[in-house]
């Protein structure tokens, strides 16, 4: 056996990292046939991690449908790696449940009866896409022979082997390794460190940490920005009035956790509604927005026109031509303007093709006479005009981004009146079939927002450009695209016409009170004033790697070792907070190096893909980057295994040798872990 076997430590072992492990067993045959060891840190169960671990409310859900779910690199992604085909998480439910698919645990009784009744179009719960990501893990796991270990642990510091006195014995290896230091005591050593961390905790800004001291001094409560499922709500007393910003998904979850996690319950009306039954338990929430409405419903409408192909104005070509004529490019000017004029072909046709009663001349015309426009030109709002007769059914997006923009309101009974018509309408045109336009604009917006980090080289945008990216454009496509299940919308309705659900509008900023100890909301538009002495903000801590209450992630900044992406703008230096990598996901130093042998993947870096699992057939961004980080990784490897004599450099064949650690640490438990 050789001396010294290569490592890879995983910092992290959620989703993000499955998918990368999975990329690595079927990128090694043909990159590199050595020995390895792989170990991943996790202290939460390995596959789902903690933001979709077992362990949280059975009434929350995914915010996809189980047709749109898998963690399979299919033949749809182009990447240098095969594919792997396999089941999403409908055909895997039904495998599990026709005795195709053996490889899980005994699974409990209500995982049992969701298996039963999913079909490709449920709204899953995140317990059940748990069970799918932990299996995916474990097949990932057997498909790299057993030479993977679990430490069901937290990593506390990254430092360099070269940088320690005293540590293991000197190789060629050592120069660019690290060992990594384990929560419970031990360390790893690592020729490769990659870290998918997923979504960290930051510490509360500024203004956050003067409304929890604020509260503190009067005996009120504050919630920062958190992840809803582990916020203690318990303070919040039946009937409470409590003051919400945000209504975007996390806005829902913590519907879900002071209403049917206290004991209400949801029914159905004769006319197809819902009614709230109240526990008495429940506050009431008072919530707005910058926007002043939820997040638009996920779409059921199948399309019923001519299928979407490939896009025809964000392309490689389109954007090649633009840098060529640009040093820089800039997203409003140079990008947006594609892009919404492909978001409105894919719009209009299937409206012209779908539902060619709405419109009064054919497609074929129109679509050549569209494709010679400017989105942003008067020709193209005639044309549009003349075609399509009923102006509700044009496609506006800066009105869908900001559809009370411009607007007042007199009085807080006229926002209560227009935020819960808003909601009936999306509901309606989003969650019916009589408007498949709306799936059109829905895919429109995906394919684009898969390609934009294939397209466009992060390096070539300016730095306002960058920050629209990492802001503007994720919020106006996770408003559009990503929102939550068409029930989620309905059971706001019936919260609000309980009385436990008030709407406070658009623009919506919050300030205190001394005299009174009360939260005070109000809203640019309508002017009215809200009052309470609990306030929760309703969204995921802002990405800081200065900022992090990850201990690795504290490390690597102290170290040097990972830095914050610096845009320099007209303004200054503004700074994202996302973990800095470059096109190959190694992290950058302090020095504006980067590393050879540590990466980053995931939410919190600097990198395009967002996400973990995706919808099949789509090309999907993550799944890009899990492979092109696995492939650069075993050529990282190879190199390190070929320039070190010790390694037993031109052996090949299995290896499966248990973990090996530096220290004290040797406890570990197995990677195949399964959850009940």
């Amino acid at each position: 056996m050789p001396a010294n076997v290569p490592s890879v430590v995983f910092l992290g072992g959620g989703p993000r990292a499955a998918g990368v492990l999975e990329r690595l067993a079927v990128n090694r045959p043909a990159l590199f046939d050595g020995p390895l060891d792989i170990h991943v840190v996790e202290p939460h169960e390995p596959g789902s991690g903690r933001i979709w671990r077992y362990d949280q409310h059975p009434g929350l859900m995914l915010n996809s449908a189980a047709a749109d779910v898998t963690m399979f690199t299919d033949s749809s992604v182009a990447c240098e790696g095969p594919a792997a085909d396999g089941p999403g998480l409908a055909a895997w439910a039904a495998g599990v449940l026709d005795g195709s698919i053996t490889d899980v645990p005994d699974f409990p009784r209500t995982i049992r009866e969701q298996l039963r009744y999913l079909t490709g179009a449920t709204f899953p719960t995140r317990q059940l896409q748990s069970q799918y990501l932990e299996w995916f893990f474990r097949r990932a796991v057997a498909a790299l022979g057993g030479n993977v270990t679990v430490h069901r642990t937290t990593a506390v510091a990254i430092e360099r082997v070269s940088a320690r006195s005293g540590a293991a014995s000197s190789t060629a290896s050592d120069d660019g390794a690290h060992l990594v230091r384990l929560a419970n005591g031990g360390e790893v050593r690592a020729d490769v460190v990659v870290a998918a961390l997923g979504h960290t905790d930051s510490r509360p800004d500024a203004a956050s940490e003067a409304w929890s001291g604020f509260a503190a001094r009067h005996g009120g409560f504050h919630a920062a920005p958190s992840y809803t499922t582990d916020v203690d709500y318990s303070p919040l007393a039946p009937g409470q009035d409590v003051i919400v910003a945000g209504m975007g998904l996390a806005f829902v979850d913590l519907l879900v956790l002071l209403t049917e996690g206290r004991g209400g319950r949801f029914e159905e009306t004769a006319e197809g509604g819902l009614r709230y039954v109240a526990s008495g338990r429940e506050p009431k929430l008072l919530a707005g927005s910058r926007r002043g409405v939820p997040y638009h419903s996920k779409v059921s409408a199948a399309l019923r026109g001519e299928a979407p192909g490939d896009l025809l104005f964000f392309t490689r070509d389109a954007v090649d031509a633009l840098l060529e004529l640009h040093t820089e490019l800039d997203f409003r000017s140079h990008l947006w303007p594609l892009i919404a004029k492909e978001a409105g072909y894919g719009y209009y046709r299937e409206l012209f093709t779908g539902s060619p009663e709405k419109v009064s001349t054919s497609w074929a015309e129109f679509a050549s006479r569209f494709a010679a426009l400017d989105w942003y030109s008067t020709a193209r709002e005639e044309l549009v005009a003349a075609s399509v007769q009923d102006s509700s059914l044009r496609l506006d997006l800066e009105r869908l981004d900001r559809p009370f923009a411009g607007q007042s309101f007199p009085s807080h009974s006229e926002v209560q009146d227009a935020v819960a018509k808003y909601i009936e309408h999306d509901l309606l045109v989003r969650d019916g079939p009589d408007h498949p336009e709306t799936m059109a604009l829905f895919v429109a917006l995906l394919k684009v927002y898969m390609d934009l980090g294939r397209l466009v080289p992060a390096e070539r945008l300016n730095a306002r450009s960058q920050q629209t990216v990492h802001g503007w454009w994720h919020g106006f496509f996770s408003f559009v695209d990503s929102g939550p299940p068409p029930r989620r919308l309905r059971e706001m309705l019936a919260l609000h016409r309980a009385g436990l659900l008030d709407f406070l509008g658009p623009e919506i900023s919050v300030g205190t009170d001394e005299a009174t100890g009360d939260f005070v909301a109000t809203s640019a538009q309508s002017g009215v004033a809200v009052r309470a002495k609990a306030f929760i903000e309703a969204r995921l801590p802002a990405t800081s790697v200065a900022g992090s209450l990850n201990p690795a992630l504290q490390s690597m900044h102290d170290a040097g070792l990972g830095t914050e992406q610096q845009l320099l703008t007209a303004d200054g230096i503004h700074s994202t907070g996302k973990l800095l990598v470059s096109g190959n996901h190694q992290l950058v130093d302090a020095e504006g190096r980067a590393q050879d042998r540590i990466f980053g993947i995931g939410p919190g870096t600097s990198g395009w893909g967002a996400g973990a699992f995706a919808r099949p057939g789509t090309n999907a961004a993550p799944f890009r980057e899990n492979d092109a980080l696995a492939r650069h990784v075993l050529t990282v490897v190879a190199g390190i295994y070929a320039a070190d004599p010790s390694s037993g450099a031109g052996l090949v064949g299995s290896h499966t040798a248990g973990s090996r650690t530096a220290g004290s640490h040797t406890a570990t438990q197995p990677a195949a872990v399964g959850k009940a």
